[in-house]
């Protein structure tokens, strides 16, 4: 059971909802339950041990599952209190969850789908800074499913767009936007040049994206990967090409942890 939830089942008891007997029932009762619940029926095992073993809960990879798998998971986790993400949603699934999701927000740029187990939970504390700059307007569908990440790990995240080194002056003029930034995502197509070049500028460390957006000597990205791999600024480190998600969450696993007692 994470903060937000216990906050919740606290706030029950306090107004007379939940006796100390319930209360006390269902947070011994998740507190002692298994660290995985099966669904046979859609072929999924749903780690429900995650948030404890690595600070955040699972998050879901939409692509490739069905509707039907999508909500019996989403309503596994809710159940448990968990602050939902899932990744590469299409439009018509997002749609076909809506009626069973009400409260859910879909991204159709990020293609992200979240759902919150209590109304005030988007409404929280932000903790640390992550900044998401790209190079171009081009590569922002991956900028949003990284800053969505950042969002749904309570971290703050600012945007910067279209800042690429083929018009020098722009990411200059912007360098005060993310200067207290403790990491930063910089997402970029082509010729994969601006992350070395926001890492000269820096102190905190630059999480590179290479995304498949390029003509066709940029092989779907991978000009832009060996590009990042070989930067030579020394604060730079690479992800998978469009991984959005997984430099977020890098980014806000570093932010996260600076700003709470494990980094003090």
């Amino acid at each position: 059971m994470n903060h937000d939830a216990f906050h919740d089942l606290a706030h029950r008891l306090l107004s007379g909802e939940l006796t100390p007997a319930e209360f006390a029932h269902i947070a011994v009762g998740t507190r002692s339950e298994a660290h995985a619940v099966r669904l046979d029926a859609h072929a999924a095992t749903i780690d429900i041990d995650r948030q404890r073993r690595c600070g955040f809960p699972e998050v879901i990879f939409a692509e490739g599952k069905s509707a039907e798998a999508l909500r019996a998971i989403a309503a596994a986790h809710l159940e448990r209190g968990e602050e939902l993400l899932a990744t590469r949603m299409s439009p018509d699934k997002a749609a076909g969850l809506a009626a069973d999701f009400p409260t859910a927000q879909y991204n159709p740029i990020g293609r992200t789908w979240r759902v919150s187990p209590t109304s005030d939970a988007p409404d929280r504390e932000r903790v640390g800074h992550v900044a998401v700059i790209t190079a171009g307007t081009s590569d922002l569908s991956v900028a949003e499913e990284a800053r969505e990440t950042v969002d749904w790990m309570g971290v703050r995240a600012t945007m910067v767009h279209d800042v690429g080194v083929a018009g020098p002056h722009r990411l200059p003029e912007r360098l005060a936007e993310f200067a207290d930034a403790d990491a930063i995502v910089v997402v970029a197509g082509m010729e994969g040049a601006l992350p070395s070049v926001v890492g000269g500028y820096v102190p905190c460390p630059v999480i590179a994206v290479p995304t498949s957006v390029g003509y066709g000597a940029s092989l779907g990205g991978i000009a832009a990967l060996l590009g990042m791999l070989n930067s030579c600024a020394a604060n730079v480190a690479v992800v998978n090409i469009d991984a959005g998600f997984k430099a977020g969450y890098l980014a806000g696993l570093i932010a996260s942890r600076r700003n709470s007692n494990h980094g003090e």
